[in-house]
């Protein structure tokens, strides 16, 4: 067993754990979006961000990735951690607006500006359906193409791949084709639907009016009328 301190608190880790695993077995909390139990590895989005080591040698790394070290010092949730996960919430936003966990993972964080002009361009990169293609369904029908900002997912030579299945699964694991709840043609870049995650209708209505979700999970139409 390896032993190291998350958040002030001595824990035991298996050999070969990443700080992701190690965090969830003790029941602590850190955002992801390209991790998926049942892939491998890609460290991607950089939402799962932690900081190791004390003082001014401290560093962020993703905790999907990095692996458990004997005697190693995490904190999860440092105001260095939030701000860097916020500025990337910030950039999946102008990439993918109308997605709907980016948006509930926005709210979360409390982002209420975008300071990124959006693109629209419906994909953060995150490797999803890239992964679930080639180590689930066996098909390696879609693959990352280029560098830079002429970085994409596509079929080798953007033509029909003749190996796909059309399975649904690329569509079914992939964060931006979760539509947001005010749909495609949404008036604001941010929604902050769910920012307010108490039930708020109750007063106002005498009855939960939750629709989308189970009664009183949101309050967003305590919010929407208060506009």
């Amino acid at each position: 067993m390896i032993e190291l301190i998350i958040n002030g608190l001595e824990v035991s880790a298996e050999e070969g754990w990443t700080i992701l695993e190690t965090a969830k077995f003790y029941g602590l909390e850190i955002p992801t979006l390209c991790h998926n139990d049942g892939l491998s590895e890609y460290g991607g989005c950089r939402l799962c961000l932690v900081e190791i080591g004390e003082g001014p040698r401290a560093k962020l790394v993703s905790s999907c990735t990095y692996p458990v070290e004997e005697g190693l010092v995490v904190h999860t949730d440092t105001m260095r951690v939030i701000r860097a996960r916020r500025m990337m919430l910030e950039l999946m936003l102008s990439t993918a607006p109308g997605s709907k966990k980016i948006q509930d993972l926005a709210s979360k964080f409390g982002l209420t500006h975008q300071r990124f002009k959006p693109r629209d361009e419906e994909c953060v990169y995150c490797g999803l359906c890239v992964r679930i293609c080639d180590e689930q369904m066996d098909a390696r029908a879609i693959g990352f193409q280029n560098r830079g900002h002429n970085r994409k997912i596509s079929t080798p030579f953007d033509a029909r791949s003749e190996v796909c299945r059309l399975c649904g699964a690329c569509m079914y694991i992939c964060p931006a084709c979760s539509l947001r709840c005010q749909g495609p043609a949404a008036d604001t870049d941010i929604c902050n639907a769910c920012l307010t995650m108490e039930p708020t209708c109750l007063e106002e209505y005498d009855e939960l009016q939750c629709w989308m979700y189970d009664a009183g999970r949101c309050g967003t139409c305590v919010q929407e009328k208060g506009k």
